[in-house]
């Protein structure tokens, strides 16, 4: 016992929770494809977060400091909250789900990795940071790959393809082809959640600056309060479906283990790591999504595309090296583009 403690206290250790819990986050999206079969997103989504909402709450209420923090917020903290709520969880995960019901998953990965620059040119514009060469030469690089990828992507051609869910089914015809104006509405969609994403990303280092609230108070609370909204825009949208024992199993494994379990892990590594660090591992998602959407979902990029994935995919894992001249010291546990995905 006294040897595992002393390797959970080691900065390698906490690297590997950190990596563990991106493979985690990444394992979502192979999951969230099959799932979407039988499952509507909005419904499936709402129920994920909802789920895991609570268990974080049983958590927060637990604990004697959390209660005490959640009874003194005040109406100001609540409507920052619910805020972050609404855009975080209702806006941006809800886009995801949409997007993942029309897109491939490498699609929505590749666009959701843009977040850190939008992040970046939202910076510049209300925070008054000063981009470096180097970091605008990066952002070029990651446009011109993501340019690259979607030059030869089949949702931007009006040739009828599916969306594979499963890598058996890569051995069927062409059966309930996605038509090619869902596969444009699917990238508004998820270009409005890359939006969001990167907004929330801004409301959640002004909540975390503060310093006035946990880090798991804010989720657990914001994580609610958006699924909530999310869940009821299901039902009404949607209705309620009939859920299988395995889409069950989809929505525990993704609720359970790779969002409340996953969270708590990552909350733990954040304290010990630096905010450049978290966010380098962070940026390896892409690569980890598009190796199981090839192995799991059949999806297969050209040879182009591979090489445009691989420079966006290097640039966002350069792109944290380089500070602006204002640096944040801190990043919000909840806050990091693919968190709890």
């Amino acid at each position: 016992m006294h040897q595992i403690a002393n390797l959970t206290k080691k900065r390698g250790f906490t690297i590997f929770q950190a990596f563990f819990v991106t493979i985690l986050w990444s394992s979502s999206w192979p999951i969230i494809k099959f799932g979407l079969k039988e499952i509507p997103p909005l419904f499936f989504a709402g129920t994920r977060y909802v789920a895991a909402s609570v268990i974080l709450l049983i958590y927060v209420i637990s604990f004697q400091k959390y209660r005490q923090e959640i009874k003194n917020l005040s109406k100001r903290w609540w409507l920052k909250l619910i805020l972050y709520g609404v855009v975080f969880y209702s806006i941006t995960q809800g886009a995801q789900f949409l997007g993942l019901n029309y897109l491939p998953a490498i699609t929505v990965s590749l666009l959701l990795s843009f977040t850190p620059i939008i992040v970046l040119f939202f910076a510049n514009i209300l925070l008054k940071e000063k981009s470096n060469i180097i970091q605008i030469l990066l952002i070029v690089a990651a446009l011109g790959g993501a340019l690259l990828y979607f030059l030869l992507s089949p949702e931007l051609s009006s040739t009828p393809f599916s969306i594979v869910s499963g890598y058996m089914q890569n051995f069927l015809e062409l059966a309930n082809p996605i038509p090619f104006k869902l596969r444009i509405l699917g990238l508004i969609i998820v270009i409005i959640g890359v939006l969001a994403n990167s907004f929330s990303t801004i409301i959640g280092r002004s909540i975390n600056q503060s310093k006035e609230v946990s880090t798991v108070v804010i989720t657990s609370v914001s994580m609610f309060i958006g699924s909530i909204i999310m869940l009821i825009a299901g039902f009404s949208v949607e209705g309620i479906p009939k859920l299988s024992p395995i889409s069950t199993g989809y929505i525990l494994i993704l609720s359970v283990v790779n969002t409340a379990f996953a969270f708590t892990i990552w909350n733990h590594a954040m304290q010990k790591l630096k905010a450049v660090e978290i966010s380098i591992i962070n940026n390896t998602m892409l690569f980890q999504i598009t190796i199981l959407a090839v192995i799991f979902l059949a999806e297969r990029p050209t040879g182009i595309q591979w090489i445009g994935l691989i420079i966006v995919a290097v640039a966002g894992l350069l792109l944290p090296l380089f500070s602006t001249k204002k640096v944040d010291t801190k990043i919000n546990a909840s806050e990091v583009n693919n968190n709890l995905s």
